[in-house]
């Protein structure tokens, strides 16, 4: 079985369009189709199931989807290992979500190159983005982006966005419980403060002062405390076990959230691992789709 159809069928897999995977491939979308037949009548099996929005795996698909996976992960740690490049990772993401999103890929990695070097750095999407810029750190997760001409943006996800603080329950009123309320945030660039703002303009609610935390797990002890409120992920919500939160207006919901890297930047073979480990083992696409 070729590497190139692997490739081929785990695009696909994963975004669930012949025609998106062609694109990130730069295949026709016919050579595509070509491949993953060949796949198919290679197995005899049925591995996708077409719809109007797309395709989806079958039972025995998700089976040959798993088993490409670590074919590829193993054919980059070789070609990593082969070709020698510098075990070296410069990466970068939100203060909120800090290193916790790449916990499983960075083990697995450490566990394959003991001499593996990592640098990571956190801050706010604005610093990301300077950061990739300034080329201090090579790949990136940021929430939002400023759309800046010399990054490349992937988006990989979405956050759904939640309000906490503390006495929320199943009758709280979303336009009565943000009044005035103080608003607590991890720094002055913070791009949930920003969405936080634009909701309350939108429905006329008066905000309440500003006051900047820095550190996340700081920041739900305040809010839950009642020394405020804040904007943050439903999967953050989740981490920190709170169960009472506030929906947030449905035009205001959800944020893209993008991989990032410096425009026409090559990554290296352990940063395809890096990438491919964070999306398998930490489940980035799934956990927030779920």
């Amino acid at each position: 079985m070729d590497i190139e159809n692997m490739k081929a069928f785990v695009s696909v897999a994963e975004l669930r369009s012949i025609s998106g995977a062609a694109s990130k491939l730069n295949h026709l979308q016919s050579n595509m189709t070509a491949k993953i037949r060949k796949i198919e009548t290679y197995y005899n099996q049925e591995l996708f199931i077409r719809n109007p929005k797309g395709v989806k795996l079958t039972k025995e698909g998700e089976k040959l989807y798993h088993q490409f996976k670590k074919i590829l992960l193993l054919w980059e740690e070789t070609e990593n290992k082969m070709k020698k490049h510098d075990e070296k990772l410069h990466i970068g993401t939100m203060v909120s979500v800090g290193g916790t999103q790449f916990s499983s890929a960075l083990n697995k990695l450490y566990n394959t190159y003991p001499d593996l070097s990592v640098t990571l750095k956190t801050g706010s999407t604005e610093y990301i983005e300077n950061q990739i810029l300034l080329g201090q750190i090579d790949v990136a997760y940021t929430i939002g982006s400023l759309n800046n001409k010399k990054i490349r943006y992937k988006k990989v996800g979405v956050e759904e966005m939640v309000v906490i603080g503390r006495d929320i329950d199943q009758h709280t009123i979303f336009d009565e419980y943000v009044r005035l309320k103080n608003i607590l945030i991890l720094s002055d660039k913070c791009l949930y403060m920003t969405i936080l703002h634009n909701i309350c303009v939108s429905l006329d609610i008066e905000q309440g002062e500003v006051i900047e935390v820095g550190d996340p797990e700081t920041l739900v002890q305040f809010a839950l405390m009642g020394m405020g409120i804040s904007l943050v992920s439903k999967r953050i919500a989740h981490r920190y076990n709170i169960i009472n939160y506030l929906e947030v207006p449905s035009s205001y919901r959800y944020t893209d959230i993008y991989l990032i890297s410096r425009l026409n930047y090559e990554f290296t073979p352990i940063e395809k691992q890096f990438i491919e480990l964070n999306n398998s083992l930490s489940n980035i696409l799934e956990e927030i789709e779920d």
